[in-house]
């Protein structure tokens, strides 16, 4: 066929510009592999003298050929990344068609779709249908669903219906993609996403993707370029889909054809949407033909049972063929399946909705009955396979005891006769049951359960009684997934006990599994172990519940260093310390928290869902929590273990979302104003909203079923929707700035309003009046401040008579009739109040602050009930159950946190500040810090014993040091003043004026006599303690951070000071003088550190570069670049010879000093959620003394092998953004302070 007429112009318009820029040769290779020209004509363009010669040739050869040609010339230049002259085509691409079946049929085996059954029938009017609404896909992306009951034939029908030349030809000449996709779990799932990917970019044969997508979302992205990019008009079919995460998975904006089960499958996507159904049965002519086929016997031959067969077969398509190909084995026993069907003796399977499975059921009872007596054991035992799991011919060996040759003839045997599906695009091939098997199966075997259960775990530990389980194969998958279960269902409590008590099986199966899954086990199992085990379930339970998150970050943390941060008194300590112990002896590092601490762990479970902002709610029975963010997508969590129910997403940022009153509706509001309803039905409204919506909430009841929502319109800023219309039922006027918040009142009469125009106003729902306006803003006169009083949200009293708002520092409480305010709760250390709810069923009232923390309070006795501290960012928002017996508070730390109210009280715990000195002093940790009330603490580092606590001081206290003999401690502040204290009475012995600014930096000299300060006033002071004279070191002319004394020896009276002004400044503190003035960077110094030999010393800076300077030239040896970011920390090895650099974005270099070489950069591990190698900045480091070993801190710390640069051990606190750590001489013990104020003394296990 010739040349359609606009690609002909399109050639010879483009042919410059073609003949000017491509190389023929690489071209060719691809076309002669599409069968598009000859070797012979490649021979004859390859003769030619130029390169531009022979692409004339190929030109006017091209213009010779036909439409497959050129389309092959297109892809060819797309192969070769030539995308520009590949453009010039495009828009001029003619349809393809093939020359010759085999193209056709090479184009649809390449693409994966099936061959016809052995058995086939055709049936013309469900192909068609299903062609019709495939063409209704030829202009634009979208989805048709194909859909009929198990064994109706879907698949059959949906490769039948693209094996259709014209079809292809028309609608999708860029190829057909089946995926057999079955129950998959996300890993599976990830695995054919990949497949996909990886046989697209091969047809491309592109460099662009070095590695597969390692993610859902990364393969999500990874398939949405390539078809729209390259593949844009290319078919893609599922086959076989039972879940909806798959087609959020590929929710990609291309053609999708699905076959399910579910027809409401796809109402979770997006795009234009087409259904097929596909009949249940076939007629009697089409199913005896299946028959006699399969039999081998032609129609009219066919014995008289033959169509009573098919009507006890109800023309199931499955249950025909497995009958089918019984009778080809045993052509004489057309009588004797007809009895087993008629008998109806194995009916697992009941009439559901429209569907009979009657007929089914008895036909699996004949398959099963005509096995062998050593084939029906086998097949029997697949009875304890886990429901909707796919196992490989390795796993089936483990199981039936055989080796792995007979095990695949046994699988082929079963695949042969029907009664076992095989998925032959699995890599090894996986075999599964259809549900209707197993559960007649379960059914049939009910008495032999437990003993077949037991069978079971006697494989697994026959199996790996000698080696360990390995998370790479698809065997220990299946065991890490179903082994608690089988040994529940075995009654094999002792041996679940082990299990389920194991650190060793927690790592390997949260490594795979993640958190969630572990917690349920101990949920479900948990009741049926021993009574005396109950304690140490509800421990295990908590370390997951509240450690859990970590098991997300990368590389996978050290399930026996988290453990060691238990309390010592429960089993999960007790086993890690043991095991820490016995690890240790062949080297491993870990780091046994041994302080005492006071900070309880209040919350009960803690779930980090998303990166970014977060919005959560509870459903109304408590069971669940919705939860959105910055990620454009909702996610549903089961409230007891964090386990992810559902997931959906959305075009744009999810802002907020509302559970109905029954749960049966989910509400989300997007940052695109837009609003959805989701679970029975999808519906989304029109856009109404001119502005981003706040907040969304339904009715309390299903009485009178309304969805409000609020806005930053300008007017009409709140709106009241029946879900029964696509537009509001009313729009509330009365605010005229943004409304933050909405919610109604118990009985559902009012609904308040909240906004930054500094009121709260209360509206009739029914008719959208205004009926109070309660003016905030005039709680909070101030004559010297002017500024806005935004309301951020408002809660009801559950008898409807109070209402409480949040505004600024404080939570009030108005009298809804007369408006009257009834309390004023401000909390602690003045935070702003983010959000408040009252408890449905007691007095409770919680705020979310900005301090991180959540306080409850009792509103009748207007007393202070818990605190609830473990965030590390703004709490942004709170919310009670229904019930009243949780809540959830989260924060901008991307976590929600679930407490249990009852469980809930006031702790005693001391907060520490993170500006800290630590006194080692043989066996004895001395810590000095200032505390959450602003007094100074000396304490015992071990036991937490107190040595002193001074009186709460007017001003800040911002630094601190020890003095060597622990008799006294000195204390700088932000008015600027020093003190110094005796220990222990705390009674100052000295106040030191002279500081203008804040008091950054204080230490002693080495005789203890003289106590050197820094400050933001420019300024280094050194006062002589016995005279009282004090020494002012002035020129620096910014704010002076820290200073270190040149030398450890007491005759060397040199100081060294750096500053944010970029200079470096040398001292002499005996005379005052300044000795040198170097110009050292042309940012913030950050840090800075002399070598150990006195020789060098180093300066970090905000210009992203450190530098080495000699100490006696006074010049600089060396500029260190290479960082990106701030270089935050410094410090030389003990040896001098090796200098270590920390930055902000977690990255930690060493260099060599002798030559300014970089040695290594310490392992670059995946990025966490602030996006950094360490949780964060990298604030300080510290070499061991024999320099193979350097700690860091950061968000966590960190221990790396210096020769390797890699991570040896990681420890996460429970806050965040570490200062400094404090070492011992001997590198044994490490002390430091949190965001949270938690103190930490770690020491190394021996």
């Amino acid at each position: 066929m010739a040349l359609d007429e606009r690609a002909r112009a399109c050639l010879l318009t483009s042919r410059h510009k073609l003949e000017e820029i491509m190389k023929p040769a690489y071209l060719m290779d691809h076309m002669i592999s599409d069968e598009a020209i000859t070797v012979e004509e490649e021979d004859m363009i390859t003769n030619q003298n130029t390169k531009r010669e022979q692409a004339a040739a190929l030109v006017d050869l091209l213009l010779k050929k036909d439409n497959y040609s050129f389309r092959s010339f297109y892809n060819a230049l797309l192969k070769e990344e030539y995308d520009e002259l590949a453009n010039l085509l495009k828009e001029d691409l003619p349809l393809t068609q093939f020359t010759s079946s085999s193209q056709f049929q090479t184009l649809l085996s390449e693409g994966g779709v099936p061959p016809r059954p052995e058995a086939f029938v055709p049936r013309p009017k469900e192909e068609n249908e299903i062609r019709e609404k495939l063409y209704k896909l030829q202009k634009q992306p979208g989805w048709v669903t194909v859909f009929g009951m198990a064994g109706s034939g879907k698949s059959v029908l949906a490769s039948e219906a693209v094996r259709h030349k014209e079809l292809i030809e028309e609608c999708f000449p860029e190829g057909i993609h089946w995926l057999s996709i079955g129950r998959l779990d996300k890993p599976d799932l990830l695995a054919k996403i990949q497949t996909l990917c990886f046989r697209l970019e091969q047809n491309l044969d592109s460099q662009q993707f070095h590695r597969p997508p390692s993610t859902l979302d990364e393969a999500k992205e990874r398939l949405r370029f390539l078809m729209i990019r390259k593949y844009t008009r290319t078919l893609l079919i599922l086959d076989d889909v039972w879940d909806s995460t798959v087609l959020k998975a590929v929710d990609i904006h291309c053609r999708i054809l699905l076959t399910t089960r579910n027809r409401s499958l796809a109402d979770v996507v997006n795009g234009s949407k087409h259904e097929v159904e596909v009949n249940s049965g076939l007629d009697e002519d089409k199913a005896l033909e299946i028959l006699s086929q399969l039999s081998k016997i032609e129609m009219y031959r066919l014995p008289e049972e033959a169509l009573s067969i098919v009507k006890k077969c109800q023309g199931s398509p499955l249950a025909v063929s497995m009958i089918g190909s019984l009778l080809r084995e045993n052509p004489d026993r057309w009588g004797y399946y007809l009895r087993q069907l008629e008998k109806k003796q194995f009916r697992r399977i009941r009439k559901s909705s429209s569907y009979n499975y009657e007929a089914l059921d008895q036909a699996i009872a004949a398959g099963i009955e005509d096995l062998s007596d050593d084939y029906r054991d086998l097949y029997n035992l697949l009875t304890v396979l886990h429901k909707d799991v796919k196992v490989t011919a390795k796993m089936m060996s483990v199981l039936w005891g055989q080796d792995q040759v007979d095990t695949e003839d046994t699988l082929s045997e079963f695949v042969n006769r029907a009664m076992l599906f095989v998925d032959s695009q699995s890599q090894p091939n996986v075999f599964y049951l259809h549900d209707l098997q197993l559960d007649f199966l379960l059914e049939q075997n009910k008495n032999q359960l437990k003993s077949l259960h037991k069978k079971m775990v006697e494989r697994y530990v026959h199996r790996y009684r000698d080696r360990p389980l390995t998370s790479r194969d698809e065997e220990s998958l299946y065991w890490i997934r179903y082994l608690a279960y089988h040994m529940a269902n075995a009654n094999l409590f002792q041996e679940l006990h082990s299990l389920l008590f194991s650190l060793d099986w927690i790592s390997v199966k949260g490594q795979i599994m993640g958190p969630a899954h572990l917690i349920n086990d101990y949920l479900e199992y948990g009741s049926i172990l021993d009574k005396e085990n109950n304690e140490m379930c509800s421990e295990f339970q908590e370390f997951l519940s509240l450690s859990g998150h970590y098991l997300e970050q990368r590389p996978f943390p050290d399930i026996v260093q988290l453990a060691l941060s238990q309390p010592h008194t429960s089993e999960v300590y007790r086993q890690a310390r043991l095991l820490a112990q016995e690890r240790a002896k062949d080297g491993k590092l870990y780091f046994d928290l041994i302080n005492e601490t006071s900070v309880d762990s209040l919350s009960r479970l803690v779930i980090h869902p998303h990166q970014g902002s977060l919005y959560a709610c509870f459903s109304n029975d408590g069971t669940k929590i919705a939860s959105c963010g910055a990620t454009k997508n909702l996610k549903v969590f089961k409230s007891t273990s964090g386990e992810k129910l559902s997931e959906f997403e959305l075009p744009d940022e999810v802002v907020c979302c509302a559970f109905s009153p029954d749960d049966s509706l989910l509400a989300v509001c997007s940052s695109g104003r837009t609003i959805q309803v989701r679970l029975r039905l999808l519906r989304t409204f029109q856009e109404e909203h001119k502005e981003q919506i706040n907040h969304c909430v339904f009715t309390n009841t299903t009485r009178r079923l309304l969805l409000a929502t609020c806005s930053n319109d300008h007017m009409g800023n709140a709106k009241l929707w029946n879900l029964n219309k696509p537009t509001c039922q009313n729009t509330i006027f009365g605010h005229f700035e943004p409304v933050n918040h909405c919610c109604f009142s118990p009985d559902d009469s009012y609904v308040s309003t909240s906004s930054n125009d500094g009121t709260v106003k209360l509206f009739e729902t029914t008719s959208g009046n205004i009926w109070k306006s309660i003016d905030v803003r005039g709680m909070f006169k101030d004559p010297d401040n002017d500024d806005e009083v935004a309301v951020r949200c408002s809660s009801w009293t559950a008898d409807g008579k109070r209402i409480l708002c949040a505004a600024r520092n404080a939570a009030l409480m108005f009298d809804v009739e007369t408006s009257d305010l009834l309390l004023e709760i401000r909390p602690s250390f003045l935070s702003t109040v983010l959000h408040c709810d009252v408890c449905p069923t007691s007095n409770l009232l919680a705020m979310a602050l900005s301090n991180y923390a959540v306080e409850l309070w009792d509103i009748e006795e207007n007393a202070k009930k818990a605190d609830c501290s473990g965030h590390l960012s703004w709490v942004e928002r709170v919310q009670f159950s229904r019930d009243g017996s949780q809540m959830l508070s989260c924060s901008d730390d991307e976590t929600i946190r679930l407490w249990e109210t009852k469980k809930l009280h006031m702790t005693s715990a001391v907060f520490l500040k993170r500006n800290t000195d630590v006194l080692f002093n043989d066996d004895n940790i001395f810590v000095s810090a200032p505390d959450h009330c602003n007094r100074l603490q000396v304490r015992d580092g071990r036991t937490g014993d107190t040595f002193l606590q001074s009186e709460k001081k007017p001003s800040r206290i911002r630094c601190t040091c020890l003095r060597k003999d622990l008799s006294v401690v000195a204390l700088g502040q932000e008015d600027g003043t020093v003190q110094v204290l005796p220990v222990p009475s705390g009674k100052p012995l000295a106040t030191l004026w002279g500081h203008t600014k804040t008091v950054l930096h204080c230490q002693f000299t080495h005789n203890g006599q003289t106590l050197i300060t820094s400050s933001e006033d420019c300024t280094i002071r050194v006062w002589n303690l016995p005279s009282g004279e004090c020494k002012v070191l002035q020129g620096h002319k910014e704010q002076v951070r820290c200073f270190a004394l040149l030398s450890p020896s007491s005759n060397d009276s040199r100081l060294l000071s750096w500053s944010f002004d970029g200079t470096v400044k040398v001292w002499n503190t005996e005379s005052g003088q300044k000795l040198q003035d170097i110009d050292a960077h042309g940012g913030a110094i950050l840090s800075c550190h002399v070598s150990p030999d006195g020789r060098l010393f180093a300066t970090s800076s905000a210009d992203r570069t450190a530098k080495l300077w000699h100490c006696e030239a006074w010049q600089c040896t060396f500029t260190l670049t290479g960082h990106q970011e701030c270089v935050r920390s410094c410090r030389f090895s003990w040896d001098s010879e090796c200098l270590a650099t920390g930055d902000d974005n977690g990255e930690i270099r060493l260099w060599n000093v002798n030559d300014g070489s970089l040695l290594r950069i310490c392992s670059r591990e995946v990025k966490d959620s602030m996006d950094s190698f360490h949780g964060g900045w990298v604030t300080d480091l510290h070499f061991s003394p024999d320099n193979s070993l350097l700690v860091s801190a950061g968000g966590y710390i960190k221990w790396w092998d210096v020769k390797d640069g890699v991570a040896l051990q990681t420890f996460y606190p429970k806050g965040n953004a570490l200062r400094k750590i404090h070492v011992s001489s001997d590198f044994s013990t490490f002390v430091t302070v949190d965001s949270i104020g938690i103190l930490y003394v770690l020491q190394r296990v021996p």
